[in-house]
């Protein structure tokens, strides 16, 4: 049994985020030594028996229907934030001002004011020691962590390129319905914030370079969708019928865009290519992200998550890229898990999180990313719509 000093944490929402975030919360001090003792305390939503149900599963302590009532709560530590974009500012806020560490999912808001506020009321929370992060998960998968050291190392010499892609498919039926991800007012934006974002952060984490402007396109397929209320999970699959009364799409199905990356301390930044959409066939979740440099390559795609692709110049030329799996005990954070060549799932990225959260609030150190870090992300999400509305103009970030 853990003598650590509990975390005990509330979380406001209890769908797919929810559900992931809440197995992560459990997971994480099993298999991890961490210096607090995440302690899942209260889940709230607004449909009491839909909350309640949802409490039940995943192993939450008590119930609330109001997120302030939450964050009044003088038993929770920490405020985790599963819900929609729109919702993201006023609670995290809140929290911070009551004295509550806030883990906030990506994107951080639905505007650059609004992170900006948010960004503020952490810098300023964070001077009482009180902490906050944003969850852009995919920064935890071995893989990734393990590209990002390749590049910190210096072994791709300088970045010339950076290529991504986040493809799915589950929107490709025109008959399949509408949800809160369609809709701006609560989204924010489409394929672009809801899956782009993580290319971007991923792109900037890995490199180590900021986008500092980009031309963009965003194409919207499928302008009317089936009315079905709101949906649980990524937010409708299947057909409801094409007689349904059907609501107007007020986002993106697909973002394309280059970029120019600052340099991170270089003469000359890398160019990049991004591309995210929902209605890539046969596609069902392939964050794609491949970096290309003076001395060598790599290249990621989440579809075989436990594989690195590298390329080393100074290798034979003919040898092409080598598969590197990314299950070994010296690779990060593997060997807490299974023995050599087990791999690890999606729901790992979440507990990786967790770990890092709580060993950065147990040290008092600021975590990554940050609530500044998510505003740079969400800054290049507001340029890319910007250059869109003025037919693929150049915009500065």
């Amino acid at each position: 049994m853990t003598t650590a000093k509990p975390l005990r944490v509330g979380m406001v929402g209890y769908a797919f985020m929810g559900a992931a975030h809440s197995h992560a919360w459990r997971t994480a001090p099993r298999f991890f030594d961490l210096p607090l003792d995440p302690q899942l305390t209260a889940l709230c939503g607004r449909n009491e028996e839909g909350v309640r149900a949802a409490a039940g599963k995943l192993g939450w302590g008590s119930v609330e229907t109001d997120w302030r009532r939450l964050v009044e709560r003088d038993d929770i530590d920490l405020i985790d934030i599963c819900t929609p974009g729109n919702t993201h500012e006023e609670i995290a806020i809140a929290a911070l001002a009551a004295g509550k560490h806030v883990l906030c999912e990506k994107p951080l808001a639905n505007s650059v004011e609004q992170a900006e506020r948010m960004t503020e009321a952490a810098q300023a929370a964070a001077e009482r020691g009180v902490l906050s992060m944003c969850g852009f998960s995919y920064r935890r998968t071995p893989a990734l962590s393990l590209a990002r050291r390749m590049v910190e190392e210096g072994r791709l010499g300088t970045i010339r390129h950076v290529r991504a892609q986040y493809l799915q498919d589950w929107l490709s039926d025109e008959n399949a319905p509408m949800t809160w991800r369609l809709d701006k007012s609560k989204s924010g934006s489409g394929s672009l914030g809801d899956i782009g974002a993580h290319s971007i952060d991923a792109a900037q984490w890995v490199t180590g370079q900021q986008i500092s402007g980009v031309s963009a396109l965003l194409e919207t397929f499928v302008h009317e969708r089936p009315l079905a209320g709101d949906l649980v999970g990524l937010g409708g699959h299947g057909d409801v019928g094409a007689d349904a009364p059907r609501g107007t799409v007020t986002v993106d199905d697909a973002a394309i865009f280059s970029a120019r990356f600052d340099g991170g301390g270089n003469s000359a930044g890398a160019v990049g290519v991004f591309e995210a959409t929902r209605f890539a066939l046969g596609r069902k979740n392939a964050m794609r992200l491949e970096v290309n440099g003076t001395k060598a390559s790599l290249a990621f795609d989440f579809e075989d998550m436990n594989v690195l692709s590298f390329y080393d110049a100074a290798e034979s030329p003919d040898a092409g890229f080598r598969r590197i799996f990314v299950t070994e005990p010296e690779h990060p954070y593997v060997g807490n898990w299974w023995p050599t060549g087990h791999g690890l799932g999606y729901e790992h990225g979440f507990t990786h999180q967790v770990v890092d959260l709580v060993t950065a609030i147990g040290a008092g150190e600021q975590p990554s990313p940050s609530f500044a870090d998510a505003l740079q992300v969400q800054k290049v999400l507001a340029a890319v719509e910007a250059s869109a509305a003025e037919s693929s103009r150049w915009q500065k970030v």
